[in-house]
Parts: C-alpha cells; structure tokens; sequence
C-alpha cells in the first residue's frame, strides 16, 4: 500500500487482533493512519517503545524498545544510552514515529499500544531534561474511574495552585493519567515533586489515595503512581490503542467530563473505542493540547 508517499508492505490484514469485538490488523492500521494529525504531535521527537500482540490480545505479547532494525531506511532512529531496565546492553536504536507512514508501518507490526517517555531527544540526539509530568492514576480492587475522577481533580487543584496548566486522559484500560508541561534543570526533579505530592494526597485522604506501590495497601484506593515521572520509565501515549478485549483508546477527555462523573454521571462513559475517538477529534480537536498550554516551572518539592 501507498500511503503519506511512501510505498509500504503490509501482511495478514484480515487476522483478527481483538476477538471480543472482530477487530482487525487492517482497523488497527486505519485507525493509527486517521489518527495521526493528533496522535502524531505527542510522539513528536520521542522514542517509541512497542507493545507487540503479533497473534492478537488473547496471545503473547512483547514489549519492544529496539526496534531501528525492524524500520525501513525512511523511519527516523536514534542511538541512545540503555536504561537500567535493558541490562546487558549499553545503547539503544529506537524509532521516532513522525509520519503517517511511520504509523503505519508500527501498525503492521501488531504494534498495538506506543509508550513514549516524558522527555525528547536534544539538539545532540541525546535525551533532553524532562518536559512532562505524569500522575498516573491506578485504581485497585473495588475502585474504579469514579474514584479516579475524584483524585484527578484534586491534583488538578494543587497543581493550578502551583503554577501549573494540567490536562487529563484515560488510560484506556482502568485508569486516568494527569499530566502537565513543565521546565526542570534536574531530570529528576519531577520524580522528587510527583512522590512528594502523590504522599500529601495519601495524608490527606488515606481511605482513598495510596502513594506506594504494594498490592496489599490498595484495594478500594487509588494509587498516584509517581513513578512514571523516572526518566527511563515510559507511559502510554495520548490516542494509543490498548490491548484490552474491546479495544478502547487513551482518550483524553475534558475537565468539565472529570466533574461530570464526580455529580453522578456514569464513568462507563469515559471508555471510548477508536470510532468514538475519532468523532470526539472531529467535534472538539485534541482536548491534550499541550501546545496551546503553559509550560511553567516546576515548584520545588517541599520537605518529605
């Protein structure tokens, strides 16, 4: 197929990804190709690890960091320093997703889902200080997107407080994810500043928010997990499929939809599928449009 001006091979369109909904590898890839003109700035100049489900959501998977050797010579690679979870090797050659061909060609990979980091690469093609922060909101047994939503809004009270110009998102799967542009000269300043605020939370309501991260402290409570803010770390991006049975999308999603929730309204609402994702674009643009944000500096983290 020819797509964006670049010829690409593509294989098994017809193979069924997600079963649950007879969702197929030729709708994954018109989905990521009608998708791009949002879903593309947000990968813009990050490199992109891979979620790989080459026999669909009820088989293996892999997640895929190396994948330049995959890439035809078009697709942009970058050679960077492993982190510590790659042992064993001491650089990675990762792609950087900037066309709509590139999307496609991941989306013939069974690449399902793209991770990107909280940083971008630098004018030395190395990784630049973090230009993100993330609160990912990680509800355990008996919680859900409802209590979610009531944690999302009060992290986005405090970080308005403190300068900041916060935007939201479903993760697509459980959860939600809180973000905000920002400027550090520390790269791991937003870890210190996310833990910090994820344990006044947990002190403040600790029958509903927990800032660390063992299984046995969460059922009915919501974890901050601040963790996501650590450079080598990775988080689901914005309009990214998930690999769950109905394939529902990260969608970002209003602040006024947050409060419609916490007044009653059904948190089903807040799981969308790729076409309703697509409609929600045609209707109100990218409701994650970090561009037209603040990008403030990030406030010190008070003493723990």
């Amino acid at each position: 197929m020819r797509v964006d001006g670049r010829q690409l091979t593509v294989s098994n369109l017809d193979k069924v990804l997600f079963p649950d909904v007879s969702f197929t590898k030729a709708q994954v890839i018109e989905y990521y190709v009608r998708i791009a003109p949002v879903l593309l700035p947000h990968l813009s100049g990050r490199p992109v690890t891979f979620t790989r489900w080459p026999d669909g959501v009820e088989g293996p998977a892999f997640f895929e960091k190396n994948t330049a050797r995959h890439a035809p010579d078009w697709v942009r690679r970058v050679t960077i320093p492993s982190p510590g979870s790659s042992a064993g090797r001491e650089t990675l050659d990762m792609v950087l997703l900037e066309t709509v061909a590139d999307l496609a060609w991941a989306a013939n990979l069974a690449a399902l889902e793209l991770h990107v980091p909280q940083w971008q690469i630098g004018s030395k093609l190395q990784p630049a200080l973090p230009d993100l922060l993330v609160l990912d909101l990680d509800p355990g047994p008996n919680a859900g997107l409802r209590e979610c939503c009531v944690v999302a809004d009060r992290l986005r009270e405090r970080l308005v407080d403190d300068g900041l110009d916060p935007v939201v998102k479903t993760s697509g799967s459980k959860g939600m994810q809180v973000y905000a542009p920002i400027r550090v000269t520390d790269r791991d300043h937003p870890s210190r500043y996310a833990r910090r605020l994820a344990q006044e939370l947990a002190a403040a309501t600790p029958d509903e928010v927990v800032w660390r991260m063992e299984k046995v402290l969460r059922p009915g409570k919501v974890l901050v997990d601040w963790s996501q803010n650590n450079p080598a770390k990775t988080t689901v991006a914005p309009y990214s499929l998930r690999a769950r049975p109905d394939a529902t999308v990260s969608t970002p999603i209003g602040w006024d939809e947050v409060e419609a929730v916490l007044r009653g309204a059904d948190p089903g609402s807040l799981r969308f599928r790729t076409e309703q994702v697509l409609e929600r674009v045609e209707e109100y643009g990218d409701l994650f449009d970090l561009a037209g944000a603040v990008r403030a500096p990030l406030p010190p983290a008070s003493p723990v």
